[in-house]
């Protein structure tokens, strides 16, 4: 009966977005957010009680949905402020074709690892590189593969990370630990996700670069903007401030409101003008002329992120349901019954922690439940907590981007414009990992086990929390 409406989900999203080419998951979800709640009510769960678990479930996202609104505001502004032609005017100068994938990587790998923040990186940077592949004749797709494959080497690595710290604390290892051990699943992916890039991007060379095209639109950019290295300074102070600890949403708000003084010190925009942008900048965007400038730079603003957080609510209402009910955890302990082994062990809290992106559409959910299900199972074959905290992370933190209605992968198509859907074959470090890791759990490389001391001590400290 779990089982039911999370099957409905996938055949009503199928017959939405395959069958009548509707792009726009919301209906199918709220239409399975309603079967799970007419299974709950059947099995005598008051609707007080399915209530509280949709708004638990949204009240999980309410940072990232706070988030989400600054990230439009400050598009917004660094739109009529100049800040992101500006990036994408260097960018295009400075940048080779042949090494753009590679170098966005690179570059989105290290914002994120100082930082901490996917959305901060995708939300910034990733915006104009978005852009200036665009303008390199690189595909949308390819770049947001590498966007947010960078972006999320630093969501799992960097110690400044919510998720990166969320993982160990769940399993019962430390922060330091916990990082050392992802090494061994993360360094591979890396290393084929700049090898593909690589590869990948040896059929851009300058001989197939349309540098007519390339110049019409340094010229667009020159000819509605003002251009300033300073206008830089902006993206530079969001990067430091997040580094300094600053929490991520007055960082944000804070390089918006930079972004709009730029408007009205360069641009020789009003308040007013900044105004209407920060809300919606398409309303007072006029056309350059020029159809690929006009694709990349009408867009930002408050009101364009409120589909997507549309999505987020109806999604989280839906996993809200599945989790207060029991339905998830029913579900997880069915699937434990398969795990005869390490390997299987595994493979099967990786596929869980996906499947929890799926149908509970938040990453932090698809680590806690996971995370509690499986511990006493890890426990059990004498593992160390650090196997645990390493397989939550290696799926739960870097499959949420590829599924379009996850609050995760909703952000990176609001931010990027590019759906899940398009980029999720280019998420090499996203789509590699898991398989690592499932790798290790058969061969038991790197599956470090417990001695007697420790196991237990493991076994005291879960005496300890029980009571």
């Amino acid at each position: 009966m779990a089982l039911v409406p999370v099957v409905f989900l996938i055949a009503a999203l199928s017959l939405t977005i395959i069958a009548f080419s509707i792009d726009r998951p919301e209906i199918p979800i709220v239409c399975a957010a309603a079967v799970a709640a007419a299974i709950a009510v059947f099995h005598r769960h008051p609707w007080k009680e399915i209530e509280k678990g949709m708004i638990h479930g949204i009240n999980l996202a309410m940072t990232a949905v706070l988030i989400l609104m600054s990230i439009g505001i400050l598009i917004g502004t660094w739109m009529i402020g100049g800040v992101v032609p500006t990036m994408i005017y260097y960018g295009l100068q400075i940048i080779a074709p042949q090494v753009f994938l590679v170098t966005t990587l690179l570059i989105c790998s290290i914002i994120s690892l100082g930082t901490g923040s996917s959305w901060s990186t995708a939300g910034t940077v990733g915006v104009a590189l978005i852009a200036i592949g665009h303008g390199l004749g690189v595909s949308a797709p390819l770049v947001a593969g590498a966007v947010v494959s960078g972006a999320y080497f630093g969501d799992k690595m960097s110690p400044l990370s919510d998720t990166t710290n969320l993982a160990p604390a769940v399993s019962g290892t430390d922060l330091i630990t916990h990082i050392r051990h992802m090494v061994y699943t993360t360094a591979p992916g890396y290393v084929i996700s700049l090898i593909l890039f690589g590869l990948i991007g040896l059929q851009f060379s300058a001989q197939t670069l349309n540098t007519e095209s390339l110049d019409n639109m340094l010229a667009t950019l020159r000819t509605h903007f003002v251009i300033n290295p300073v206008l830089l300074v902006a993206p530079l102070a969001v990067i430091v401030m997040v580094v300094l600890k600053v929490p991520p949403l007055p960082a944000i708000l804070g390089g918006s409101a930079l972004g709009g003084v730029f408007a009205m010190v360069f641009q020789s925009k009003t308040l007013a003008d900044v105004i209407t942008a920060a809300y919606d900048y398409t309303n007072i965007f006029a056309p350059t002329g020029l159809d690929m400038v006009d694709d990349l730079l009408n867009r930002g603003g408050l009101y364009t992120m409120m589909q997507t957080i549309g999505l987020v609510i109806c999604a989280l209402s839906f996993g809200g349901i599945m989790e207060r009910t029991g339905m998830l955890r029913t579900i997880a302990k069915s699937l434990l019954s398969l795990a005869k082994s390490t390997g299987s062990l595994v493979a099967t809290t990786i596929f869980s922690c996906i499947a929890m992106n799926i149908v509970a559409a938040e990453q932090y959910m698809a680590i806690v439940i996971p995370g509690r299900m499986y511990k006493s199972a890890f426990e059990a074959r004498r593992l160390h907590p650090k196997n645990l905290s390493r397989c939550l992370e290696d799926s739960a933190t870097l499959t949420s981007p590829l599924v379009p209605w996850n609050s995760c992968g909703a952000f990176m198509y609001a931010t990027l414009g590019v759906s899940p859907l398009a980029y999720l074959p280019y998420a090499f470090l996203n789509l590699s990992n898991p398989i690592v890791s499932i790798f290790y759990g058969y061969t038991g490389i790197t599956m470090e086990k417990l001695d007697d001391v420790e196991s237990t001590l493991t076994q005291q400290d879960e005496a300890d929390s029980e009571e």
